[in-house]
């Protein structure tokens, strides 16, 4: 144990040095002598039924009261057949640990009162009172101090010579508070050595307390922070079934929820004032072993105050005496936690505690205090009145106007103490500090010492308040040095998101996959994320992949097979064209005018060459020509067509005698035709480029892995009014066509061209279906197979019989073979 003890005489030893340099500069503001002091009163308690027989005094012209909490006592439940003085269990319990607390401020006093520089012709003395924690004796102890003099003499000071011009204490927040309900009164500083929350109502309440331990909201959000790291988010809570523990579990559980953190059980210990009705109160909570046992609750998070860490401690004592599995756990704990015991306790078993975390207020060592702790011995000091209990458990040996000055200074006071650190109170009254962040490594013959591994600095910009040196921390011997896992389930992988089970707490989820296009890349996110424009998601969902932009290209497959059709086509029409040009002056060119069929050829053969404006990669010219130079031509041939099928009709009709027809019948009337038809497709190309053109774009949602590269038609309304009319002019071609099927057929191109325009209606009456069904590069390849395959029935309907005539049957095309015929 004295490994244990000279750390903690090093940190304990060093937080008083601090209150008391605090003072030390404060007793240079001259005081202002208003007070009476009146030496004649006698009004002391002559018959004091329980005084304080465990109290420090050192004297001096200025005294330093403190509270401490070194000695207690146990009771026996009451009998009512006794003085409850005369009831304590045993002789008075010695927490040996706090008696470093006394020799600290003992020691602080010793530095001052040698550096004469300090207080000139002055010294600085010690009035320290023992709590018991007991509220009566705290209220006692805290009168006693104000009496300045060794017999209680109430609401008065007595000595003119000694003056308590501050008080130190307590350690409990409850001690604390009952001493500031005294002290206030009288305008005493009062600094505390303990944490001690105050909401804002209170701060009037506790106008005269100065908080040397920072509030534990620092702490609770640090912890928060803490249990983010390591991605512990299932943990237990421990504390005392009473005001301060019920305080701090309504005020943790806020900050563990805005951390994304879940409560798997919340353990109050009972409170008593009884030790053995404690112990048995304890023994009775055995049956929420098995909660505490929990695999996955590796960590538990104890408020620290003294009262819930003895409970641990002689809970988890009473376990093994009863042959239950140790509870190893990863204990963090609150800067009130230290290994402090009565001496009952040093031997309880101290290895469940191995690797516990904690946060303790920053300090370093006081320089000569090691020396000052060797110099100590049972008679070292006359006025000690603690060093009795203390040497025989721990070695086992059978001022109004003064005050006012002080609050206005404290309340402004910024300096650097002997260790160079500066020192400040905030306007709340809490010192500005940091916390360590403290690893506690227990030993087999049950001494320990703990190591610094982190620091929690309040004041440091967010996201930055915690830092930690991972490496140096020691995890319970349990976890193998591994890092311990506290969570409700097991993790979400990459490409999982977590879905909260109903009825259950959100830290308790399902694992589901992440929707297609979504994709989680690390684990145990809250929601999948949706994967930008550009990307797709993988087989696994934890990644976004980059989308293949994609086209009909004149490298793939269905492209050469299309330009190779295209060319072909335009090929055989040339070949055709050229067929004509050559036998112009045949009946059967010179039949249903010449021109015409020029025209209509050289229109198919631009239709055939059109198609090949639809592969490649869509650019603005060609998004702008696509559509307008398809439809125009497709137009001029339709119209050329609708032409040649009104001059047969018209030929015949002129042929009966009397008819009229006979002036309609010439070039005039089959141009005219093709310009008027031609003319209308041409203006609404016009409009449809001036109003909304296409343009090229990129189709990122029509398919899942590829980005389209298409041409947006710009209007659709205007694409499908060029559909509209090239399927106007072939409907009336096909309606003068099937009428006139039946007139002679010797060079009647009325039968041919009838089923020319079946196979044109046919295949562009199916091609609006499967077009707006087709999404990508398919979409352009219908429209490229339907200007083929429509072009193709044209070419082969109208112009294949006559190349047939011409060719092998070259007798049929005599002016005779016509005449015989009609």
């Amino acid at each position: 144990m004295a490994d244990g003890k000279a750390v903690f005489c090093h940190w304990k030893g060093s937080l008083v040095m601090e209150i008391l340099l605090v003072l030390m500069l404060l007793l240079m503001v001259p005081p202002c002598h208003v007070m009476c002091w009146r030496s004649s009163i006698n009004c002391s308690i002559s018959d004091d039924p329980f005084p304080i027989p465990h109290n420090f005094y050192q004297p001096g012209n200025l005294l330093i009261g403190g509270i401490a909490s070194q000695v207690a006592f146990f009771h026996n439940p009451p009998s009512f057949l006794e003085h409850p003085a005369r009831m304590v269990v045993d002789d008075p319990m010695s927490v040996t640990k706090h008696y470093q607390h006394i020799l600290a401020m003992a020691f602080a006093v010793k530095e001052v009162n040698e550096k004469t520089n300090l207080l000139p012709n002055a010294s600085l003395g010690l009035y320290i009172f023992n709590s018991y924690n007991l509220g009566r004796m705290t209220f006692k102890a805290t009168l006693n101090v104000l009496s300045a003099q060794q017999k209680l003499v109430p609401n008065f000071s007595c000595d003119n010579r000694q003056k308590v011009i501050a008080v130190i204490g307590g350690r409990l927040s409850e001690t604390s508070a009952q001493m500031s309900s005294i002290l206030n009164v009288y305008k005493t500083p009062q600094l505390p050595h303990g944490s001690f929350s105050l909401a804002k109502e209170d701060k009037q309440q506790f106008s005269s307390l100065y908080q040397m331990v920072p509030g534990d909201i620092h702490q609770y959000r640090g912890v928060g922070q803490l249990l983010n790291h390591f991605g512990w988010t299932w943990i237990g809570l421990m504390a005392m079934e009473d005001d301060n523990g019920n305080q701090f579990v309504q005020r943790i559980l806020p900050i563990l929820s805005r951390n994304s953190i879940c409560i798997a059980f919340t353990h109050k210990f009972p409170q008593t004032t009884y030790l053995l009705e404690f112990a048995e109160l304890l023994a009775g909570q055995f049956d929420q072993y098995p909660i505490l046992m929990d695999r996955r609750t590796n960590v538990i998070f104890v408020h620290g105050e003294p009262p819930t860490m003895m409970a641990v401690r002689i809970f988890l004592s009473l376990a093994a005496l009863a042959l239950l599995p140790p509870l190893h756990k990863v204990w963090i704990v609150t800067s009130h936690f230290d290994f402090e015991s009565f001496s009952f306790q040093s031997i309880t078993d101290t290895d469940s505690l191995h690797g516990a975390l904690s946060f303790t207020v920053h300090s370093n060592q006081p320089l000569g205090f090691q020396e000052f702790l060797q110099t100590i011995r049972p008679s070292w000091a006359v006025g000690d009145g603690f060093i009795q209990n203390f040497w025989e458990q721990a070695f086992n040996c059978s001022l109004k106007n003064v005050q006012e000055d002080l609050h206005n200074v404290l309340r402004r006071i910024v300096f650097n103490n002997s260790l160079g650190e500066t020192l400040q109170f905030d306007q709340d009254g809490e010192l500005v500090t940091v916390f360590d962040v403290t690893n506690w490594i227990t030993f087999s013959n049950r001494s320990f010492t703990r190591i610094k591994v982190g620091q929690l600095d309040p004041h440091a910009p967010s996201g930055k308040e915690l830092t930690l040196k991972e490496d140096q921390i020691v995890w319970h011997r349990s976890f193998n040095q591994g890092l311990p896992i506290s969570v409700c389930n097991d993790q979400c992988r990459p490409g999982y998101s977590k879905t909260v089970k109903e009825g259950k707490s959100f830290c308790c989820y399902d694992c589901t996959t992440c929707p297609e296009g979504m994709v989680s890349e690390q684990k145990d996110v809250d929601a999948c994320v949706k994967c930008p424009d550009d990307q797709y998601s993988s087989e696994g969902h934890h990644k976004c992949i980059p989308k293949v932009p994609t086209y009909l290209s004149y490298k793939e497959t269905l492209g050469i097979i299309f330009v190779i059709c295209a060319v072909c086509f335009s090929l055989l029409t040339a070949l055709v064209l050229q067929t004509f040009m050559k036998y112009k002056n045949t009946p059967i060119v010179k039949a249903n005018n010449r021109s015409l069929t020029y025209i209509l050829l050289l229109s198919l053969l631009l239709c055939f060459l059109s198609s090949m404006l639809f592969i490649g990669e869509p650019g603005k010219v060609t998004c702008l020509l696509r559509q307008t130079t398809f439809g125009l031509i497709f137009c001029v041939a339709l119209s050329s067509v609708l032409a040649k099928t009104i001059t047969v009709v018209l030929a015949f009709m002129a042929t009966k005698p009397g008819s009229h027809m006979r002036r309609w019948v010439g070039k005039k009337l089959a141009l005219s035709i093709v310009l008027s038809g031609s003319l209308i497709q041409a203006v609404i190309s016009i409009i449809w480029v001036c109003i909304s053109p296409p343009f090229p774009q990129m189709n990122m949602h029509s398919q899942a892995k590829t980005i389209i590269l298409e041409c947006n038609e710009g209007s659709a309304t205007m694409f499908y009014f060029v559909l509209g009319y090239l399927g106007f002019l072939a409907s009336v071609s096909f309606t003068v066509a099937f009428l006139a099927r039946k007139l002679p057929d010797s060079f009647n191109e009325a039968k041919f061209i009838t089923f020319s325009m079946l196979v044109f209606c046919s295949v562009w009456f199916s091609f609006i279906p499967t077009y707006m069904s087709s999404k990508g590069k398919f979409m352009v390849a219908v429209e490229i197979f339907s200007i083929l395959s429509s072009g193709a029935g044209l070419l082969i309907c109208i112009f294949f019989p006559k190349c047939y005539i011409i060719f092998l049957k070259p007798g049929m095309n005599i002016r005779e073979q016509i005449i015989r015929k009609v």
